[in-house]
Parts: C-alpha cells; structure tokens; sequence
C-alpha cells in the first residue's frame, strides 16, 4: 500500500486515518496497543503524528491488514525481528513504487 502524504512536519490523525483508508479509531487503538507510536498531544488533545510515527503505522498496518497478522502477533514479530521486518518492508515499498512508475508509462504508450 503506498501512503500518499505531503512532506510536513506534524500531520493530524484525520489526515492519517483517511491515507491509511481506515477509521480513526482504529489509529487510535494501535496508539495504545503498540509503543511504537507515540503521537505528540497539545493542550486540547489532539494527537499530532510525527514522520516516523507514520512510517511505524505503515508497518504496522502492513503486517495486521496485509499479512493478516493478529495484534499479538504482530507485537511479538516486531520485538523478535524489528530489523529484518523493516528491512523487507523497505524493500516491498520500493518494489511497489517501481510498479506504480511502470504502470504509469504502460498507460502512457
């Protein structure tokens, strides 16, 4: 899944929840269920998501939504073998922008 969002400093859980296609309920719960995210709060409580925060939902939402892991285990995948796991999902996300660019000229042609 390729994440479509603007270069910004802060995003806003709307903006999250609506790149990920998901509620922002959703977005919530994985805040609480996983430590990897930890969006910044102002005084009013609106979570504020940094890039790095970002790009740890998209691994997330990678191994729950697309490899069909549970919460758990995904919890235990990502404690045992962070490195490994962010390593293919790098790779998986270069490969599927590459496809988007072939596709692009094949429409072109």
């Amino acid at each position: 899944m390729h994440i479509d969002l603007p270069e910004k400093l802060y995003y806003g859980i709307g903006e999250v929840a609506e790149a990920f296609g998901v509620n922002t309920s959703l977005i919530r719960f994985w805040e609480k269920e996983f430590d990897a995210i930890k969006p910044k709060k102002n005084a009013k409580g609106n979570r504020k998501f940094t890039p790095q925060d970002i790009k740890n939902l998209e691994l997330i939402y990678h191994l729950v939504k697309e490899r069909g892991f549970t919460l758990e285990g995904a919890k235990i995948h990502l404690k045992e073998n962070k490195q490994k796991t962010l390593d293919q999902f790098e790779i998986i996300r270069k490969l599927e922008s590459v496809k988007a660019e072939l596709l692009k000229i094949k429409e072109q042609l």
